[in-house]
């Protein structure tokens, strides 16, 4: 298996929840017993929790410890959160900065968002999204590879769906997404030049083509001071 060991972290506490060996609302164990469980360094075990905790799975509680996630109210939104095409209304000018790009196998909740196969691959990319030059969020894509293979590295991660449209030959539909409230992690701090503990908006979303197949899931942390969604109904 060629996953990251926080990956294959991530999909065993998942399906520990599944299978009902911690509840919703029950605290997990502290990732002192958790990285003595799983044999790794607290870094790695920390990373696996962070990856469930930006999925809804889990949610942190200062002072309190890392419980499974309460399902959260939910209400439907319309309206592109497409990061270019808002900065560009805006009058900003749009960047990235790729953290890391790599090929790999599908994590579970990979598997489940874009219909995928154990066996398939993915493209993975972690990016910091700027405007005119301002860290504004930081980006975790997963396109599946089939999609992409045609592509360059610079097509996806600069002008991804303007690659898929128009050199793909791919329509975009619709999309998916859930917004929530958390705080900056440390490492988060760090990409958005924020304090750790500063709050955060955490969009997950997962995008379709017209013929309803999903072909992008994003978790995205935007820096809450720089950034507000605006809905229209």
């Amino acid at each position: 298996m060629d996953s990251p060991v926080y990956i294959q972290i991530h999909n065993q506490i998942k399906r520990d929840i599944e299978a009902g060996v911690w509840k919703v609302g029950d605290r997990i164990p502290s990732e002192r017993a958790l990285s003595a469980q799983f044999k790794v360094s607290r870094m790695t075990l920390r990373q696996a929790l962070q990856t469930l905790v930006e999925e809804g799975i889990l949610e942190r509680r200062v002072g309190a410890g890392t419980y499974v996630a309460r399902q959260k109210v939910q209400e439907v939104m319309s309206g592109t959160t497409s990061f270019t095409e808002i900065m560009r209304s805006q009058g900003k000018f749009p960047s990235s900065q790729t953290i890391s790009y790599r090929m790999a196998s599908p994590s579970l909740s990979e598997q489940e968002r874009l219909h995928l196969q154990e066996n398939d691959r993915v493209v993975r990319m972690e990016r910091i999204r700027l405007a005119d030059s301002v860290p504004i969020s930081f980006e975790v894509t997963t396109i599946p590879a089939s999609m992409v293979k045609d592509f360059s590295r610079a097509e996806v991660t600069d002008s991804f769906y303007a690659t898929m449209e128009q050199k793909g030959g791919y329509q975009i539909g619709a999309a998916k997404q859930t917004v929530t409230a958390t705080l900056a992690s440390e490492n988060i701090a760090d990409y958005l030049d924020l304090k750790r503990g500063d709050p955060i908006l955490r969009l997950r979303q997962i995008t379709y083509l017209s013929d309803g197949r999903p072909f992008e899931y994003v978790r995205t942390q935007y820096a809450g001071e720089r950034f507000e969604f605006y809905l229209e109904k």
